[in-house]
């Protein structure tokens, strides 16, 4: 759940180990800039790079409304293949679904030499009283590794709303911290797999809709001072787009 702004402090700027062992995998710590892509890749390959592709694209997973997500599991199938589509169709490239140097170059030109992307900070996502990734639900590296996750559909929330600049109220909370401000129990920001948006001069009605097309699995009522959007589906729970699809 989410708290009113005047409980929160806000940052500029703005995901996990599932309950089950069938979720993707989900641990890529350590990345550094510029992923060093050692193939092209298409449909059909296997391994971490293609992990890392999905990561990087999984804010792309559809072009309308749709409950759709990109599955983080190394196997590049259809779903990554369209998602690489959109991303490459959004940044002026050659929209043929295979992933070779030049879309490789627009990959890493989004990401920072800590492992964050060009728009967001790590800072921007630990606990606001702590200032690290610990004491949540998952282990810091966890935590931090997801609000890594969240950056990149973040980055292509930000690109289909013209650029826009966001604002992350909240991301990853201790334990303790949530408790304090009276988060849910299980709150997704727990996981660092959250984050409770504000994006100036754009109704969140409008952030709302353009994050259904953005692999968001948990995306709280638009009516309130904030957009929280958060993957719930990636810890295997069931979505929840408390608008429904608009």
């Amino acid at each position: 759940m989410n708290l009113p702004m005047s409980r929160r402090s806000v940052l500029r700027g703005a995901v996990v180990l599932g309950a089950a062992a069938a979720v993707s995998p989900l641990l890529l710590t350590g990345t550094a800039q510029a992923y060093p892509w050692s193939r092209t890749l298409t449909q059909g390959s296997t391994g971490a790079d293609v992990t890392e592709l999905q990561i990087r694209v999984a804010g792309w997973a559809a072009d309308h409304a749709s409950q759709s997500r990109v599955s983080i599991d190394g196997e590049f199938g259809p779903g990554t293949a369209a998602a690489v589509r959109r991303f490459q169709a959004a940044y002026g490239l050659g929209a043929d679904g295979q992933v070779g140097p030049a879309t490789q170059a627009a990959l890493n030109a989004l990401e920072q030499s800590d492992g964050s992307t060009v728009h967001f900070n790590f800072s921007e996502f630990t606990d606001r009283d702590s200032g690290t990734f610990s004491g949540g639900k998952v282990s810091a590296a966890t935590a931090k590794e997801n609000a890594r996750r969240c950056m990149y559909k973040l980055e292509a929330l930000r690109k289909k709303l013209g650029n826009k600049p966001i604002t992350v109220n909240s991301g990853f909370r201790s334990i303790a911290h949530n408790a304090e401000i009276g988060g849910a129990s299980d709150s997704m920001h727990l996981y660092g797999t959250a984050a409770d948006l504000n994006v100036p001069g754009v109704a969140n009605k409008t952030v709302y809709q353009k994050a259904e097309t953005c692999g968001f699995s948990g995306l709280e009522t638009y009516n309130t001072d904030h957009q929280h959007v958060d993957s719930r589906a990636d810890l295997g729970r069931s979505w929840w787009w408390e608008n429904g699809t608009v």
